[in-house]
Formats: structure tokens, sequence, C-alpha cells
């Protein structure tokens, strides 16, 4: 898939596994540019990787950072507040997408989840970042703007 593999911010995570948990992974805010999907969402609106198994192509027009999480993953449970602080932000410019991975197994398996907190930051046109872990929210506030489209 060509991902560039930032291990350097490798911060504490779990390993995928299955545990049941009805834990809210966090207090999500309802606005539109924060959602969680599926599957079938993934492959219409982000990237359709049955019809490019090979390299990653993105079919949105905003900056999009992609949180695999499960429900009982303490780290994750960190990690989500952050993200959606640093989202909301940024007022529209980057969209949060959250698959959970134990409902999305599919995904998982595709992006090859291993640990979680598994965070994709998707910049418009060129290869996405992964990084794993409970990430420090400066260190989300710089791959976003790694992501954003450069200003003249």
């Amino acid at each position: 898939m060509g991902l560039l593999l930032t291990g350097s911010v490798l911060q504490v995570s779990c390993q995928n596994k299955s545990k049941n948990s009805k834990e809210a992974v966090s207090n999500q805010e309802d606005v539109s540019y924060i959602k969680e999907i599926d599957a079938a969402f993934m492959k219409e609106h982000i990237f359709d990787y049955e019809k490019n198994p090979t390299q990653f192509v993105y079919k949105g027009n905003k900056p999009a950072v992609i949180d695999f999480y499960a429900n009982w993953c303490g780290p994750c449970r960190q990690l989500a507040p952050k993200l959606e602080r640093v989202i909301n932000s940024y007022n529209g410019e980057i969209i949060l997408y959250k698959v959970n991975v134990d409902n999305n197994r599919e995904l998982a398996a595709r992006f090859a989840v291993e640990s979680i907190p598994m965070v994709l930051f998707i910049p418009i046109g060129d290869t996405p970042y992964q990084t794993m872990g409970n990430l420090p929210e400066a260190t989300i506030k710089e791959y976003i703007e790694k992501i954003l489209p450069k200003k003249n």
C-alpha cells in the first residue's frame, strides 16, 4: 500500500485483541467532520482498496485522519479526545474518521492493524503517514500540519 511508517512516534498502545466493552471511546461532538465509518464507507468515500490494492488512492477533497481504535483500549480512550480537540481546532479543514477495529475486522486486516491506537494522517494526493500509540497533542498537530495543503 505504500504507507510511510513512522516508528519514532511509537507510544503506549494496545495489542489488537477482542474484548467486549460498552465504554464509549470519547464524548464525540456531533460535527460533520468527525465520522464513525465501516468498510463500505471506506471503499466508497476514502480509499477503494479492492480497486487499488497496491497503492493508496485517496478519494477525499480534504485531508483526513483515520483513528483505528477499540472501546476496551485505554490508550485509545486517552488519544480520542486529543485527536478530536485538534481536529475541531481546524474548523472543518480536516476530517476525522474513526474505525472500531472490533466491529470492522476487514478494515483492521486490510490496514494491518496489530496494535492500537493506530492513526493514519492522509494528505491530498500524497502518501499517508501511519503512527501508533497514544500520541501527544503536539505530535498530532505536527502531523496535521504535514497533511494540510501548502498555502502560497
